[in-house]
């Protein structure tokens, strides 16, 4: 009982409620009497300022109004006033009994025992010989004709003060009976629900969170209440997420077993790509050195494959290294405005050869341009990588089709190819490298299976979206980019655009 909150709450407020009445006790004994004091001269004060307002108004104090407005101040402040001429003539009094102090006061004049060429006014605290009673006297010259003495009776203040200690001792007495009693029963509203947060802190440790704060108070342990009912929720839910963690652990643990057979299978990969073309190489320069065919033709068909297949190797390498900076955040991306439609009118214009060779039919009916915020130079790459596939996995139909539309803030972008489907297992897999769903017939065109892996790369560094779907009669590939709010015709600006592209292509 003496260590608990109540207990001590009940303690510290009986001590302030007597500490503070006997300040009160310490404060009448020592200041009291003073300031009885103060305020007795200050009434004096008062009625004399008064006084010399009315003689500065109308120096005439034998006029009935101003004998009326004096007696009334005089009254209202239990001041005796008496003023006197030069001649010793009442020129004011309170009452009857001030003759004897006028006569006495006139001979203090005229004996020079008081002096008012300072034009200072006296107080004095004296006795009465007469009857004993003690007042507080001012005195002094209103001026070169005229003298006052003013008095307030003072009563026994140290008496009254006595008394007003001893009503405030049995006060205390009283206040501290109750205070304690009050405070016993008003603190259990404190000590209760403090014991029931304690309650459910020592449940939630045993991991019981099912248990909840129901009060309604508004005040800090209801705050109290209220932290605790969500630290109860955000434990509960974070040993969750624990749990889920620990499985989602495990995933990572198996992804990095992934990871790591997928490393063995990237260079697997490598290899294989180049393994065929070095063979090839190797093959007709050890024939040419040889001489195994002297035919003019022959050996330019030996000179067209070894071209060929380094070609290959070179765009496999270059390839590789533009996906390295890409996927490790080393690649440059600059933003800038520029117009969507003359991108992919240009990426046409270029693949104008591989068109006619395929025999395709390009649909492409946006013509009005459409500005978007990208890096042009890899958007470029990206529509060109997505045109190439479409163009090399083209069935009898032999049609793709470019749609630009918008997507909420942003630029769709989807080309469409007839041809078969992509099995649906392949269709998350073909943006890793080397993958491929038609080995053969990628090595046909001489696709490697790293163009989707740029692509998703590219689009990844704009924090863009990117797909594939299997569609009626074909696959459509998409990407979006970020459109521009403010569009506006190029017809100013085209050929400036197409200048600043290819300065970059060369680049």
């Amino acid at each position: 009982m003496l260590h608990s909150i109540r207990t001590r709450l009940v303690i510290i407020l009986a001590g302030m409620v007597a500490g503070t009445l006997m300040f009160c006790i310490l404060l009448n004994s020592f200041f009291l009497e003073g300031y009885y004091k103060s305020n007795k001269e200050a009434a004096l004060n008062s009625v004399y300022h008064q006084l010399q307002s009315i003689i500065r108004t109308d120096r005439n104090l034998l006029n009935p109004e101003n004998q009326d407005v004096l007696q009334e101040i005089c009254e209202q402040s239990s001041v005796s006033l008496l003023v006197l001429n030069a001649n010793q003539q009442t020129l004011f009094s309170t009452g009857n009994g001030d003759r004897e102090l006028a006569a006495t006061f006139f001979n203090m004049i005229v004996s020079g025992s008081i002096n008012f060429s300072d034009n200072e006014n006296q107080v004095e605290d004296i006795v009465d010989s007469g009857s004993g009673l003690r007042y507080l006297e001012m005195y002094g010259a209103l001026n070169e004709e005229s003298y006052f003495i003013m008095r307030v009776p003072m009563e026994s203040i140290r008496q009254s003060v006595n008394i007003s200690n001893r009503f405030f001792l049995y006060i205390s007495y009283l206040a501290i009976a109750l205070s304690v009693v009050i405070m016993w029963y008003i603190s259990k509203s404190f000590t209760k629900p403090i014991l029931q947060l304690a309650d459910i802190s020592e449940k939630m440790s045993e991991l019981d969170f099912d248990v909840k704060y129901v009060g309604d108070r508004n005040d800090e342990i209801g705050v109290l209440g209220t932290s605790m009912n969500k630290l109860s929720g955000t434990l509960e839910t974070t040993i969750s997420e624990l749990k889920a963690a620990n499985n989602e652990l495990q995933k990572d643990i198996n992804q990095k077993i992934e990871i790591d057979n997928m490393r063995k299978e990237f260079l697997s990969n490598v290899s294989h790509e180049l393994k065929t073309p070095i063979a090839l190489i190797q093959g007709y320069a050890e024939g040419l050195k040889e001489g195994i065919s002297e035919d003019p033709e022959s050996m330019e068909f030996y000179c067209d494959v070894i071209i060929d297949e380094a070609n290959k190797m070179n765009k496999m390498v270059k390839n590789l290294l533009e996906l390295n900076q890409l996927e490790f955040g080393n690649g440059q991306i600059t933003f800038e405005r520029f117009d969507l439609i003359s991108v992919i009118s240009g990426v046409l214009s270029r693949s104008t050869i591989l068109i006619e060779q395929k025999g395709a039919t390009i649909i492409f009916d946006n013509r009005k341009s459409i500005y978007v915020w990208a890096d042009e130079f890899q958007i470029e790459q990206v529509i060109t990588n997505y045109i190439t596939n479409a163009l090399n996995h083209l069935d009898e139909k032999k049609t793709v089709r470019i749609d630009v539309a918008e997507q909420g803030e942003n630029i769709r972008v989807a080309i469409f190819n007839s041809g078969s489907h992509i099995p649906e297992e392949d269709l998350d897999r073909i943006w890793i490298k080397f993958y491929k769903v038609d080995k053969a017939r990628t090595r046909e065109y001489g696709g490697n299976g790293i163009g989707l892996s740029i692509v998703k790369a590219v689009m990844d560094a704009h924090n863009q979206k990117c797909g594939v779907a299997n569609v009626e009669g074909g696959v459509v590939f998409w990407f979006e980019v970020e459109k521009d709010k403010k569009q506006e015709t190029r017809s100013d600006t085209g050929e400036q655009d197409e200048a600043r592209t290819r300065a970059r292509r060369k680049q």
